[in-house]
């Protein structure tokens, strides 16, 4: 699904847009301040990495494999906020100038096209930016539903059905958990088996062992470990619900 859910230009767009909230929220703030939902990271290595990576996907989507080399680190006098701001104009010429479909070598076998960044980079983006806002103190700017929802199935096909294999890690009892936010329901299967994540109908969705559910922006953020359960509505089993939170931790750090 290279254009994602919320289609290519609107991903590029967000690209772009969270790239300019994430550097202008780490502006005159401490590096060191810490991620509140992230023990271990903080302020600068998050805008440090997300101005890296723009750069990576950019020469990656120029050249159409992986790089060998990039400017990791801000130049000599250069702040982190220009870092991002300079790193995140090429990225999205470069992928404005191509099409959805276009080939593009990826980390995921499945999806080897300049869709597959544009989605990849578009939830690195808001994800990140949301992590500078808390530790910085600020208030999170919003995330559309269309948007979150996207970030909904990203994280639960790529994520927890691709990475999670990659890396060998399964859970110890197979459970299922509906996964419902907006118009979207999604079911994950976690076990000793690799674990998978699909599209539902809602009666589908009835038989799954537990149930998640909330706004887009919570489900979304409740995924990628930045929030608690309690900004969520569990009902089920919450062993099932438990493994699946726990194994997205594992994919997803």
């Amino acid at each position: 699904m290279s254009r994602g859910l919320a289609g290519y230009g609107r991903l590029i767009e967000t690209v772009a847009a969270e790239a300019e909230l994430l550097a202008a929220s780490a502006e005159g703030q401490r590096p060191d301040r810490q991620v509140p939902a992230c023990p271990g990271l903080n302020l600068g290595e998050t805008a440090r990495h997300v101005g890296s990576t723009y750069r990576m996907v950019a020469a990656w989507v120029r050249e159409g494999r992986q790089p060998v080399g990039w400017q990791q680190d801000p130049a000599h006098g250069q702040t982190l906020s220009d870092y991002v701001r300079a790193g995140v104009e090429p990225l999205v010429d470069a992928l404005s100038e191509r099409e959805a479909d276009d080939p593009c070598e990826t980390w995921w076998p499945a999806e080897r096209t300049c869709g597959f960044w544009a989605r990849r980079l578009a939830h690195e983006s808001t994800v990140h930016r949301m992590d500078v806002q808390s530790a910085a103190g600020l208030p999170l700017d919003p995330v559309p539903d269309d948007v979150a929802e996207d970030g909904v199935d990203e994280v639960l096909t790529l994520w927890l059905g691709h990475r999670l294999d990659v890396l060998g890690v399964r859970g110890t009892r197979e459970g299922t958990v509906a996964v419902r936010t907006g118009r979207r329901v999604w079911i994950a299967r976690t076990g000793p088996e690799p674990a998978t994540s699909w599209q539902a109908s809602p009666e589908e969705a009835e038989s799954a062992d537990g149930d998640v559910t909330g706004p887009p922006i919570r489900v979304y953020r409740w995924l990628w470990g930045r929030i608690p359960d309690r900004e969520v509505e569990m009902t089920g089993d919450h062993d099932a619900i438990a493994q699946l939170w726990a194994l997205l931790r594992l994919a997803t750090k």
